[in-house]
């Protein structure tokens, strides 16, 4: 995964955003010279008769030209998280920085010191059971 998200040598961003243009362009070059032949004004037919093939042309050009931009902003990606500084994986910190662990300050340090664990029979408590346990199922009585 980070191959796909950080690859060694994308491309550049003027080179996408170019052929995102003359992509965007020739999508939109297609739309109108497929819905210009079905309108009324180049046509004898009424608008009523061709509002289904314009919608559904209209709907596709819409359809195609955000699939395109979501596929454009996917290859761009790599340059907007190498854009934000700390966002590389090698970056990331799962923890507060004044909050950790290995602070040598007494004051600021929120662990405890290392204790010696005592080996002896004191440690262990009693046992806290106040009554046997019983069984899940009641047991049959044979009548």
């Amino acid at each position: 995964m980070q191959q796909f998200l950080f690859p060694r040598r994308p491309l550049s961003r003027g080179t996408l955003v170019f052929c995102h243009l003359l992509l965007q362009l020739g999508l939109l070059t297609a739309a109108a010279l497929w819905l210009m032949p079905r309108t009324p004004w180049l046509t004898a037919t009424g608008w009523i008769t061709a509002w289904p093939a314009l919608a559904l042309g209209g709907g596709l050009w819409v359809l195609g030209a955000m699939s395109l931009r979501l596929l454009a902003e996917l290859c761009l990606l790599p340059h907007h998280l190498n854009a934000r500084p700390g966002f590389a994986p090698r970056d990331v910190m799962t923890r507060s920085f004044e909050r950790r662990p290995a602070v040598h300050a007494e004051d600021a340090a929120w662990t405890s010191e290392a204790r010696h664990l005592e080996t002896e029979a004191s440690v262990m408590g009693s046992a806290r059971i106040t009554r046997p346990a019983e069984p899940l199922k009641p047991t049959r009585s044979p009548i």
